[in-house]
């Protein structure tokens, strides 16, 4: 009887191990509300959508639009810290020219977002650029996940997160 239960044993952790290494490799990327702003071939400017980072590519997708971008031609992904109003349309431009301060009241009636730029090379070498925005926190795991599948940064990660904390200013002492 010791026998056979080793063997059973020694089975079941194998096949455990097998399905836990297959369930884990199949695990989708994650995917990401953005606005792209402007930039992307084929998409009109401020279409709501989901980004989702593979292996292979950034991809926009917003209704029956789609667009790809390959990883490896992304060349820099930057990211900022902004806002937005709320308030939008008549009112909100309006709002500016309130009096006696109250267009600062009324900003406070804004929303944090991210922005998140990038510049990539399409099939012909030729330069371009794309800007979208996320909800407040989202453009720096979205900008890791793009880094960790291939894509270039003239900024690490790290060192944007403390960028923006410090308010924009590098972590470097002056002597």
């Amino acid at each position: 009887m010791p026998k056979n239960y080793r063997i059973v044993l020694a089975s079941f952790l194998g096949l455990t191990a097998g399905f836990a290494t297959t369930v884990f490799a199949q695990q989708e990327a994650a995917s990401f509300k953005v606005v792209q702003v402007i930039g992307m071939q084929g998409v009109k400017h401020n279409t709501k959508g989901r980004v989702t980072v593979s292996k292979e590519s950034l991809e926009f997708v917003s209704g029956a639009t789609k667009s790809e971008l390959p990883i490896a031609s992304i060349q820099d992904a930057l990211t900022g810290a902004d806002s937005q109003r709320v308030i939008g349309g008549t009112l909100g431009t309006l709002s500016t020219f309130a009096p006696y301060g109250s267009g600062r009241f009324l900003s406070l009636f804004r929303t944090k977002i991210d922005t998140l730029t990038i510049y990539y090379r399409d099939a012909g070498g030729g330069l371009h650029g794309a800007i979208f925005t996320t909800p407040g926190g989202e453009a720096a795991v979205l900008k890791k996940q793009m880094v960790d599948q291939g894509a270039k940064t003239s900024i690490s990660v790290d060192d944007e997160a403390i960028r923006q904390t410090n308010g924009g200013k590098s972590k470097e002492k002056k002597p």
